[in-house]
């Protein structure tokens, strides 16, 4: 028997449930094909998370990285002639003047740590002499415990060569993973766009562009703030080094740059104990006040807790200032470094997801072939 619209019935009853499905709809032989394979592709995920649980954040480094330094990419294609090799160069860019900082960092730090090992005595001396010095303190029994704690801040400098080869193995498949993560993005990652695009059905075209667009902005946001915020913060620092003679003033900046990623505890850690160091073993008082003066009111509160988000935000056009801060503190305590990126990005897909189902105007769109098909089927 056959319709106007020229449909067998049958035909015509199979496209109607494919359009307005329900669970009661289904035939026993679908359910079982429909369970098994649920259950199938959920052991699936579950077991490549738990495989790639280790790297997954480097992972997500390497896409967003590629993805931001393609215009890089591009450049370096039309010098060099090859795809590859500019992706090579590309991460280069990025990755030789941070392995140089960090072999510069280091080293500096063990020949610290092999002086505090040398001269332990004369460092307990100086700190308990200054310790006596403070009120109430002059005639309090300190020596020992000064002794104990710079023994143990020489024994854990020295651990540090040990702490670092025992981290190397599972720092170096993070670092394989990022590294070819990025070089595939940067060589297919239009192609890629392209293929993830065709496999969101179109009835989900206006939740794909609104996660799209969210994601985007805040990672330009959550990016461009982090990078101007803690340039500014390590300048500050290096300026304050170099004004008050502290030796390390460039291996300081450059902690500063990485602890101060962190919203909440960063860069107190370098010029806390820098304005100790001044009051101790140079008895500055004025120039520690005004390390700490100037590294809490403007780093710390202005700098990391009101700046980089008003920034990140403004430049986002996606969250507002108070969701982006809280986006920042709690991605970094839950994702760490990566936090900054990864945080964002999730309250900002969440606000896409609630805007988008939220809509007057509904979110599900039909592709053209569900719309003609409809048609034929109402003929």
């Amino acid at each position: 028997m056959t319709e106007n619209g020229g449909l067998l019935e049958p035909e015509r009853r199979r496209r109607e449930r494919r359009l307005n499905a329900r669970v009661a709809d289904l035939t026993i032989p679908e359910m079982r094909r429909l369970l098994v394979t649920t259950l199938l592709s959920t052991i699936v995920v579950l077991l490549f998370l738990y495989m790639v649980r280790s790297v997954i954040v480097a992972g997500v480094l390497g896409v967003i990285i590629g993805a931001y330094l393609r215009p890089v990419h591009e450049r370096l294609r039309r010098v060099a002639g090859r795809p590859s090799l500019a992706a090579m160069l590309t991460i280069a860019v990025v990755i030789v003047p941070v392995l140089a900082a960090l072999v510069y960092s280091y080293v500096e730090i063990s020949r610290v740590a092999e002086y505090v090992s040398a001269h332990q005595t004369a460092i307990a001396a100086q700190l308990e002499l200054s310790v006596r010095k403070l009120p109430f303190m002059q005639d309090a029994d300190v020596g020992e415990s000064i002794r104990r704690w710079v023994i143990a801040t020489s024994d854990y400098g020295a651990k540090l060569p040990g702490v670092l080869r025992r981290t190397i193995v599972s720092f170096s498949i993070g670092a394989t993973i990022f590294f070819f993560t990025s070089f595939y993005v940067l060589i297919e990652g239009p192609e890629l766009a392209r293929w993830l695009r065709g496999k969101v059905p179109p009835r989900y075209a206006e939740l794909r562009t609104a996660l799209e667009r969210a994601v985007s902005g805040v990672l330009y946001g959550a990016i461009y703030s982090t990078l101007v915020t803690q340039t500014l913060k390590s300048v500050i620092v290096l300026v304050m080094n170099l004004v008050f003679g502290v030796p390390l003033a460039a291996v300081l900046a450059v902690a500063s740059f990485i602890i101060g990623f962190f919203p909440i505890v960063g860069s107190w850690s370098v010029y806390v104990p820098v304005a100790l160091w001044l009051l101790v073993f140079r008895g500055e008082t004025a120039a520690a006040i005004v390390m700490v003066a100037v590294g809490f009111l403007v780093n710390t509160l202005f700098i990391s807790m009101y700046l980089r988000p008003k920034l990140a935000a403004e430049r986002s056009r996606v969250l507002n200032f108070y969701w982006m801060l809280v986006a920042l503190v709690t991605g970094v305590y839950t994702f760490g470094l990566a936090g900054i990126l990864i945080g964002p990005i999730l309250i900002g897909m969440l606000k896409a997801i609630i805007d988008t189902v939220s809509a007057k105007s509904g979110w599900r769109v039909l592709d053209e072939s569900e719309g003609e098909t409809m048609e034929g089927a109402s003929a």
